[in-house]
């Protein structure tokens, strides 16, 4: 393998000294990681790290509790302050906070952008950019979500422009990035090295290619809010349907393992690669009266959820299995984490108080008071028809908001309005607790980045924990903000090398992933742009940090 290296066998043991005078166990030797050849990250979305304690104590996940015996298990690993999926992600495969990626939901807003149909970049600027499952031509025109792989291309309403070097061109999820993937660094490092992903949607998760574009061999396309053929329903109908879905990403791992791709042709075995699962996240949002969520504050999980880490546990035995019969398992590092958690696990403090936020903010004239901004106003009353607006700003709800104002000269109106409404009485925010804030202006810069840049929103309103900006009754747990239960997730290192498991309780990022997927693969985990940016470190405890 043609490698750039940077981690040598003293440095290691320099560093677990140093591990053992920070109260890390100083077991974890260069040794323990030397043999690894290819790693498979898993995220389990919404696995939260109460519960992978509580069905490892209860035996109720045999086959994560078997990788946690030889691995490490990080009680305190947490988001870089966004949970979406995409920021989720992002963190994990790039090593970078929402600041360097630049990617905070996958309904997002950027003032530089132009309309997918200004193809001349002569008009307005400041595009809703929706990259989710109606990135799909399937999507086209409001269309229905028929086909798995989201109809085979991307939709061109989806796609918005932007002038690069004089000339209009269009911006596809892979050139929304600003940073770029492990993918590409594995690729570009290790001869003859191939990689491979699968995600719930089909086109929105192009951006895992990278700004080159070409960083995922093998980006398997499968949609999830498509309509199964045999159902005539969509997959997230109910979580036991996810699992059917999920099944799908199974098989491709299945595939890859035995030298194949995803589809079933013939490749060699990826030297970086995994998957989603969507069926825990699905359980954990179902409504608690219909056996969806939590029992308790201490994470006890009502029977879908149960269910669905049955199913979780179950699919992770498969994959470990076929890694085992092929002889791979031996020289495979495996991840298992989450892009997100869900809020909140205790029902008590659930509040669905409607999206107040929005409202607020189009009754005070900081947006449309008709609420006609973005990709709210279309033609077809779908998203990504090519009729949103453009220049208007925008706001994203789910238990955090997200705010882009239409006229930035409002900033310091638009505050002191959220200031005087914090209460969850009408037309209040929920926002008056001891966990909630309103982040805006240098503090807000210093963390995700300078709004006047165009990507990172005016104002971020992080409400009290348990506060969802909904009325819908199909859900009583959401994602995407920094709540604890959000934010605070499962992660195991496994790797047969090492030969004790252990635990980390030292607060990490998930961040942190991107570089030690670099770092076991022998290569400069500064390679990653994010990770030399932010200063990344690779996570403590695996003999590979320094």
């Amino acid at each position: 393998m043609d490698k750039v290296r940077k981690w040598s066998g003293l440095s290691a043991v320099v560093g677990a000294g140093v591990m053992a005078l920070a109260g890390i166990p100083p077991v974890a030797q260069a040794h323990e990681m030397q043999d690894a050849k290819r790693v498979l990250l898993i995220s389990f979305d919404g696995l939260h790290e109460q519960d992978v304690a509580r069905c490892i104590g209860a035996n109720t996940c045999p086959n994560l509790a078997l990788l946690a015996k030889s691995g490490v298990t990080y009680t305190n690993a947490h988001t870089p302050g966004l949970s979406d999926s995409f920021p989720g992600l992002a963190a994990l495969v790039t090593g970078g906070s929402p600041k360097t990626v630049g990617l905070f939901y996958d309904v997002s807003y950027d003032r530089t952008l132009y309309a997918p149909t200004d193809t001349t970049c002569s008009g307005k600027q400041g595009w809703n950019v929706v990259f989710d499952e109606t990135t799909g031509i399937d999507g086209e025109n409001g269309g229905p979500l028929i086909h798995l792989n989201g109809g085979g291309a991307f939709n061109p309403q989806a796609i918005p422009n932007a002038m690069v070097n004089g000339v209009c061109t269009p911006v596809y999820p892979h050139n929304y990035i600003k940073t770029n993937t492990v993918f590409e660094v594995v690729k570009e490092h290790i001869r003859g090295a191939r990689t491979a992903w699968a995600d719930k949607h089909a086109w929105g998760y192009d951006w895992l290619n990278g700004p080159s574009g070409r960083g995922v061999d093998d980006l398997a396309r499968t949609e999830i809010n498509s309509i199964d053929p045999a159902t005539k329903t969509y997959y997230l109908d109910t979580y036991t349907h996810t699992e059917k879905f999920d099944n799908y990403h199974v098989r491709a791992l299945i595939n890859q393992i035995n030298g194949r791709d995803s589809t079933g042709k013939s490749a060699s075995v990826p030297t970086v690669f995994g998957t989603n699962f969507q069926t825990l996240s699905v359980a954990q949002k179902a409504p608690v009266a219909k056996g969806g969520g939590y029992l308790d504050a201490d994470f006890t999980p009502g029977p879908q959820v149960a269910g669905a880490i049955d199913y979780l546990d179950d699919a992770l035995g498969r994959i470990v299995s076929e890694l085992k019969e092929r002889n791979l398992y031996s020289s495979t590092v495996i991840i298992v984490t989450a892009k997100h958690g869900q809020s909140p696990t205790d029902h008590t403090k659930l509040v669905k108080n409607g999206d107040t936020l929005s409202k607020l903010l189009e009754a005070n004239n900081y947006l449309d008071p008709n609420g006609n901004f973005g990709q709210n106003a279309t033609t077809s009353g779908n998203l990504n028809d090519g009729t949103g607006l453009v220049d208007t700003g925008m706001v994203q709800t789910d238990d955090i908001g997200l705010i882009w104002l239409r006229d930035r000269t409002q900033l310091d109106a638009a505050v002191t309005t959220l200031k005087d409404n914090l209460s969850c009485n009408a037309p209040g925010i929920c926002a008056d607790g001891p966990a909630a804030y309103i982040l805006y202006g240098p503090n807000l810069a210093s963390r995700f980045g300078d709004p006047a840049r165009g990507r990172t929103p005016d104002i971020i309103v992080q409400p009290n924990p348990g506060v969802i900006y909904t009325s819908s009754t199909a859900k009583d747990e959401e994602h995407g903000g920094n709540a604890p239960d959000d934010s605070h997730l499962g992660l195991v290192v496994s790797f047969q090398g090492i030969q004790h498991g252990r635990t980390v309780s030292r607060a990490v990022l998930t961040t942190q992933v991107a570089p030690t997927i670099l770092g076991v693969l022998d290569l400069d985990p500064e390679l990653l742009h994010s990770v030399a940016e932010e200063e990344t470190r690779v996570l403590p405890g695996l003999g590979i940090d320094h």
